[in-house]
């Protein structure tokens, strides 16, 4: 119910650094200058408790609101005359549904509020958390209503509501207001993710849950992991304890930042790189390693054409999927050694017999590397998985086709036979966006990575940059999911981890950004970074 004497109006988001417009109340509605998304999702309030006096109607003698500012930018704001909202210890934070206890509970203990439950009477500042009915709606957005000195933020699922709460969390942050008008807000794209390097580099578990604070607030909803590689194993294990690191995560440290992430609508998603970057399961079992024809060990890659090898890993898959109870599986395959090679067949002949038995005469190292991933496929769809593949674990021509369900995280161009994303686009393949020109934060910089900056990403990327520095046609934006920014350690010790939090720091809010909005940001990067370093 729009309050009477209130003027609204669609106000462009970015527009100066302060909570509220100056001027007279003269001042215009404002423009249409940013489209809305098509969502309308407010719900209605509940009848005033007659034993509270609600605080005084908004009437023209405020000035028109502004756009909250806030990382990720939010999609519309409708303006509005009123005193906008402000947390004052003691007020209620009440919910509509018992599943968003845990979105009331963190946002009534974030900004000093008392978290009250299910409640149906209307108290003067009270902050309302409600389910709607949207159906057909994108689960992750939410409408945010500020009006007679109460919040009330709604959303089809806990996840859109959540988000709503890291709204109104950036608007007050250090006994801000939140401006009077309504939020309408949705993500561009569903996957909006940070994978971490634990493998090369250990990182502690209170590090880690540090950064699920923050992506959290920051509304991205992915965390990768990547735990086994050359370097090291870093979490226990009880079916092969005999491959794990001596520095190592704990089950119940691991379980311990699944649950934090969860409860921030964050999905875990795990990867045990195969058939390459297996170099600690081979330390343990050396029998296991790929050798040439002349005896030479491949750094890394186990010998496919001994089923040990598969059965080892599908151990792992399965022990691991308990662990990680999320939807989602990085099942690697990158870099195999055997086809990073001018004549894999000649090289590494025990791998060609194996394919010829297989496939028949026409039989490749490269059918025979795909079939593999196949099976490891086969492991986690048992489980329920929707799995990634890295790009270059897919291959051209091969008669053994890697199974239609298989997602590309397309990082890099520079591999053997390099095959650009239109390739997997158009074959119909869904596509994550790794891109290692702007997203892949390499310890070291070792050959030739650089640092990725917030104001490039900011600038430069898009979701549609999937490789290098062009765009894929935009008719594919459909089946580009998202995007993550990476942090690979390949020298570890070329930075600390607060180092690295320091030097993420700008280019995921710029990644996020760009994920949350298509639009050209309305901030420049001075704008942007001086907004993110007073949200801190």
């Amino acid at each position: 119910m729009i309050v009477a004497g209130a003027l609204a109006g669609t106000v462009a988001l970015g527009i100066g650094l302060g909570f509220w417009a100056s001027g007279d109340d003269s001042s215009p509605a404002g423009s249409a200058q940013r489209q809305q998304p098509s969502i309308d999702r407010s719900a209605a309030a509940p009848e005033v408790s007659p034993n509270r006096t609600p605080k005084p109607t908004p009437n023209r003698s405020y000035a028109l609101s502004k756009a909250p500012r806030t990382i990720p930018a939010v999609r519309s704001h409708t303006a509005a005359r009123g005193p906008g909202w402000r947390a004052v210890r003691g007020e209620r934070v009440v919910v509509n549904d018992a599943d968003l206890v845990d979105e009331g509970r963190l946002i009534a203990g974030e900004l000093g509020l008392t978290y009250a439950g299910e409640k149906d009477d209307v108290r003067a500042g009270d902050v309302r958390l409600t389910l709607n009915d949207d159906e057909g709606a994108d689960p992750e957005s939410y409408a945010m209503t500020v009006r007679g000195g109460r919040v009330v933020i709604s959303g089809p699922s806990d996840a859109g509501v959540f988000y709503g709460t890291r709204t109104l969390k950036q608007e007050v942050h250090r006994g801000g207001t939140a401006p009077e008008g309504v939020v309408k807000d949705e993500p561009a794209k569903p996957v909006r993710g940070f994978m971490l390097d634990i493998a090369r580099k250990p990182f502690t578990a209170a590090w880690i849950e540090d950064r699920v604070r923050e992506l959290g607030d920051l509304k991205f909803n992915e965390l990768g992991l990547h735990f086994s590689d050359d370097q090291g194993f870093r979490i226990a294990s009880d079916t092969h304890p005999e491959i794990v690191s001596q520095q190592h995560l704990t089950k119940a440290e691991v379980k311990k930042i699944v649950d934090l992430a969860a409860s921030r609508h964050i999905t875990v998603v795990p990867e045990i790189d195969s058939p390459g970057h297996l170099g600690a399961v081979i330390a343990a079992h050396p029998d296991l390693q790929l050798r040439n024809a002349q005896g030479v060990a491949a750094k890394g890659a186990v010998d496919i054409s001994k089923p040990a090898a598969g059965d080892i890993v599908d151990d792992l898959l399965n022990e691991y999927a308990g662990l990680f109870p999320g939807s989602k599986w990085n099942l690697g395959g990158d870099e195999y050694q055997a086809l990073m090679v001018s004549s894999p067949e000649a090289s590494y002949p025990q791998l060609a017999a194996a394919a010829k038995d297989a496939y028949g005469a026409g039989g490749t190292v490269a059918d025979l590397t795909t079939a593999w991933l196949n099976d490891r496929a086969d492991t986690m769809r048992a489980h329920d998985r929707t799995m990634r593949v890295w790009n270059d674990g897919f291959f051209r021509g091969t008669a053994v086709q890697p199974a239609k369900d298989l997602r590309v995280g397309y990082w890099t161009g520079k591999e053997i036979g390099a095959r650009p994303p239109v390739e997997y686009l158009s074959a119909g393949r869904k596509l994550i966006n790794y891109n290692d020109e702007f997203l892949y934060y390499v310890l070291g910089q070792p050959n030739n990575f650089v640092y990725p900056t917030g104001q490039r990403i900011y600038e430069q990327w898009t979701p549609l940059v999937v490789r290098g520095t062009q765009a894929v046609p935009a008719r594919y934006d459909g089946q580009i999911l998202g995007g993550s920014f990476a942090v690979w350690c390949d020298l570890a010790g070329s930075q600390t981890q607060d180092q690295v939090a320091a030097g993420i720091r700008m280019p995921l809010r710029a990644t996020v950004q760009k994920l949350w909005d298509p639009r050209r940001p309305a901030l420049s990067w001075a704008q942007f970074k001086a907004l993110a370093d007073q949200l801190g």
